[in-house]
This record gives structure tokens, sequence and C-alpha cells, in this order.
């Protein structure tokens, strides 16, 4: 009996080998919970067309937008676990989602099996310099704490990784501010430019294109690391909030069930792709930082923001809608 069972055992990891080898066999989806036109669908874009180039089958892009990136990611969890669909999820779905929406009908770490992270995006402080007279994270939080209740940021939704980046901020400082959700960001930062919201944590691709022309000011950055391209700008953690961190992650995963195999061919290639110079360099300029790693290290960092933000969450007095 011992004797059959380690021959089934040989025969299936053979078979998950040969699986892993012969991947992919008939073009793979990567399914964009996003709009065309925005960084996460050219990241997408520029990912499919290399690894169609390197793994020899058409990688084809599908931007499935809707219910807080929702849609998308039901299409991958209903999908077979061969490697042939492929979700582009961020923090929002795979971590804050859990908490933040009622209707989520999916287990972001028993439904999907990590590939690897792709690209991490920190966000912004940025306010608008003729509403908001405070020119560091001290003097806002001052600003903030004398007014309570009456300065606005903007957000693109509820629930969001921007919305829950000025949630974590209030929990942190003792402030009160209102959130004001907007269908994107390019809404929001203009009303913040307009003068009608006061402030916003945004990426930098909506954010830092404007302080350059004088219409924003931006306070800090909101990653634990200082932004290469602006090295003088202090984080929120080193400016005034020990300990503050909200990037903005995005990462490919599987249906789960899909054979290690498999996953851990994608995550080579993805890690040999996100390596290149140029394409660092290229997305270093949206102030994207592109960001390889093993199926196991993005699986352990969707479990730790899952933990992470629901006790922000619950601080806050987030409810799910």
């Amino acid at each position: 009996m011992l004797g059959l069972r380690l021959l089934v055992a040989a025969v299936l990891a053979f078979s998950g080998a040969v699986h892993g080898q012969a991947y992919p066999n008939k073009p793979v989806r990567i399914v964009v919970p996003y709009s065309p036109g925005g960084v996460t669908d050219a990241f997408s874009r520029v990912l499919a067309q290399q690894l169609q180039e390197s793994l020899g089958q058409p990688f084809l892009v599908e931007n499935k937008p809707g219910a807080s990136q929702m849609v998308g990611a039901m299409i991958v969890a209903k999908s077979p676990p061969d490697g042939h669909t492929l979700y582009v999820g961020s923090i929002t779905s795979l971590a804050m989602n859990v908490y933040t929406q009622k209707s989520i009908q999916y287990d972001p770490v028993k439904d999907f099996a990590p590939v690897s992270l792709g690209m991490t995006m920190p966000m912004f402080l940025v306010v608008n310099p003729n509403t908001v007279a405070a020119t560091n994270v001290k003097e806002l939080i001052a600003l903030l704490k004398a007014n309570p209740g009456k300065y606005t940021f903007s957000t693109t939704g509820n629930g969001g990784s921007t919305h829950m980046a000025g949630e974590l901020f209030k929990v942190m400082t003792g402030t009160d501010m209102i959130a004001i959700p907007y269908k994107g960001s390019a809404p929001g930062i203009a009303d913040v430019m307009a003068g009608q919201v006061h402030l916003s944590f945004d990426p930098g691709s909506s954010t830092l294109p404007h302080a350059k022309a004088g219409k924003l000011r931006v306070l800090a950055t909101t990653g634990l690391q200082r932004f290469s391209l602006m090295p003088e700008l202090p984080t929120v953690s080193e400016a005034g909030v020990p300990g503050y961190e909200s990037v903005i992650w995005f990462g490919i995963v599987a249906t789960a069930g899909t054979p290690p195999a498999v996953t851990q061919r994608l995550s080579q290639e993805m890690n040999r792709i996100l390596r290149q110079p140029d394409l660092k360099e290229r997305f270093g300029q949206s102030a994207i930082d592109l960001t390889p790693g093993t199926p196991e290290e993005f699986g352990a960092l969707i479990k730790s923001d899952i933990a992470k933000w629901s006790k922000a969450l619950r601080d806050a007095g987030i409810k799910p809608e």
C-alpha cells in the first residue's frame, strides 16, 4: 500500500511539472478591473506584451471595471484553475474590500493563487495652496485640530485606497475631516485645485504634474521611503505621524487551485520583466515602483494587509457599504 501511495504521489508531481512546462497552451486572459487608459491598464498591457513574447501564446488584456473591482475579481475566481485567466488585483480588491463591501462574494485568500506583486505606488499628501495655509504636515495637523470637521479631502470612492489613506491619517493624528468621494482621481484633484475641496491623498501620476505647475502644494509622501525623484520631500511618518504608511499596490493572481508549477513559471517571467531598467525608469516617472517577488511573498502581503486594514477600518468607524 505504501508503495502504491508513493507511486501515485510521484505521478501527480510529474503531472504537475509537465503541466507547468506546457503552460501556456492557449491564449491567456489578464482581467484588469479598470477602464482603459489608466496606469494599471498601461502596466498590464506592457506585461501582457512581454509575457506573450517570452511564453509564445497571446496574453489578452480584458478591462472589466465595476463594483469596487469585484466584477473582474469574480470572473477570475470562477475560472478554471489552469493559469489561463489572471487578475490584476490591488490592495483594494485583495485586502480592503473584505471589510468595506457588504456584497463581496469572494475570499481574496481562499479563491486566488498569488503569482507576484507587480507595482507599488506611494500616494502624495497635497493641499490647495490658496485655501490651506499649512506648508508641512505638522502645520496641517494643527490646522485640522483647530477646525474639526471643517476641512475636506477627495477620494476615488468610499473604501478605496485614497479614502483609507485619509482615514488612517485621521486615526493616527486624532483629527477630523470629511471625505468627498469622486469617480476617479482626475475629478477629485480638479476640485482640490479649484478650491472646492481642501486636500487629497493621491498617486503621483494624478498630483505631481499639478504640483510642478504650482496648482497644488505637496506636503509629504505616504510610503515608508522617500520618493527617489523628490528626495527632499519627507514621508508622512518622518513629518509628524510616526509609523504612518499607506501605499497602493497591484499584483497578479490566478484562480485558486492553479498548479504551483504554473504560478512559479509566471512569477519567474514577471520578475525578469519587472527588473528591466528601461521599464523601471519609464514607470518611475509616474511615481510607480516595479516590485518583483515570489508567490509566497505576495500571499503574505495580502494576508498582512487584510489584518492591518481590518484594525484601521474599525478604528475609523468605517462600515461596509
